[in-house]
């Protein structure tokens, strides 16, 4: 991450082929800004934030990769 409110930030799909269809690997790492004071929001607050965006978001990405959606965004 170069600018924004993370001190870090990364975050990776790998897609791989398998039997039945396609396997989409989530990585995704951050840290937070602001020391001990900053963990501790991302245990009380963050990373719960974190992980239901990122399920609404791989749900997103199913949605589309399964129907014809995802022609209308190319």
């Amino acid at each position: 991450m170069v600018k924004g409110a993370f001190k870090g930030f990364r975050h990776e799909h790998h897609f791989e082929a398998i039997e039945n269809g396609t396997l989409m690997t989530d990585i995704f790492d951050y840290r937070s800004p602001f020391g001990i004071l900053g963990k501790l929001v991302d245990v009380i607050v963050l990373k719960r934030s974190m992980t239901k965006l990122l399920i609404k978001r791989n749900d997103t990405i199913k949605e589309f990769a399964e129907s014809e959606i995802w022609m209308s965004v190319l």
